[in-house]
């Protein structure tokens, strides 16, 4: 069997979570994967090696409450970036937006560091005027 590119191994991982199809993950996990969740703040929760990847993302993606929607995708070698939205209620403040940086290796995922638009109030550099 061919081993998948970057970019397939992508569009399976995303097809996973949009489809609510947590068994389309199985083989696409590397052994030694390490992804980084977007909570908690301010580093999110560092989970190793395939079986716990797996089992972080099969709940997620299992998870019918929730939606979540790339926006954009952009692959470069063995690395992929994918804009997301993910959607946890019905109104327009029920969402968060992020991105994941990936590394895919051999076909499989063995990283992923998630990173997303905080809802709690973060002083901004321009705002350093009003804080002194």
């Amino acid at each position: 069997m061919p081993q998948r590119t970057t970019a397939e191994v992508i569009d399976r991982f995303n097809h996973a979570f949009v489809h609510h199809a947590p068994e389309v993950l199985d083989d696409l996990i590397a052994e030694d994967c390490v992804m980084e969740a977007i909570q908690p703040a301010p580093d999110g929760e560092r989970v190793e090696g395939r079986q716990e990847c797996l089992a972080f993302w099969r709940a997620l993606a299992d998870d019918r409450t929730t939606q979540f929607g790339p926006e954009d995708v952009w692959v470069d070698g063995d690395r992929a970036t994918i804009l997301w939205r993910y959607r946890f209620g019905d109104g327009p403040e029920d969402s968060v937006r992020g991105v994941n940086l990936m590394r895919v290796r051999d076909g499989r995922i063995v990283e992923a560091l998630g990173y997303s638009k905080t809802g709690a109030s973060v002083p901004l550099a321009t705002d350093s005027e009003a804080r002194a």
